[in-house]
């Protein structure tokens, strides 16, 4: 199995604001009839139209969030919509504490710090392992890194993935 590398996820920064919920993301009005694909067209159409449109033309890249990113949802399928637009990895000051759990357990890597300098567009080189941004212009954010048990589900490609090569639960 192919495993994710933590150390080095680079991509262009697509910035949002604070209190992003999963409904503005990808809204439950899209998902009884709609596949995780047509969706992923639409994401984020509640917050910018046509940002979806900027990430594919990117191919992909970094969310940079403010406070609360995925607040007040369970809804799983969000990662998995950003997985298919290409999001490599997601930086905000703060998450909702089930979409962080859902992220991880879904192979999305995740850190928190203080996002407010970020600008949209720039380019960043994330090591996710170790906590460490850095940007266009190679100065540095620091962000606290998570456990290792997290990073090496996160590697794995979630959960799932994980359990399946390691069913006994070792690290």
């Amino acid at each position: 199995m192919s495993k994710m590398n933590l150390s080095c996820v680079q991509g262009q920064a697509f910035v949002l604001g604070d209190h992003v919920n999963t409904d503005l993301h990808c809204s439950g009005k899209y998902l009884p009839n709609q596949s995780a694909e047509a969706i992923a067209k639409l994401a984020f159409d509640g917050l910018t139209l046509g940002f979806a449109s900027k990430i594919a033309a990117a191919n992909g890249g970094i969310l940079i969030a403010g406070d609360s990113f995925g607040i007040n949802s369970s809804r799983e399928q969000a990662v998995h919509i950003m997985q298919i637009m290409n999001i490599r990895g997601i930086i905000a000051k703060s998450f909702g504490r089930q979409f962080f759990r859902n992220a991880i357990n879904n192979g999305m890597p995740v850190l928190e710090c203080d996002t407010s300098t970020l600008i949209d567009g720039e380019i960043l080189t994330v090591d996710f392992s170790m906590g460490k941004i850095t940007r266009s212009n190679h100065s540095t954010l620091e962000a606290p890194p998570l456990p290792q048990e997290m990073i090496r589900l996160i590697e794995f490609g979630g959960l799932i993935p994980f359990l399946k090569e390691h069913p006994d639960w070792k690290f």
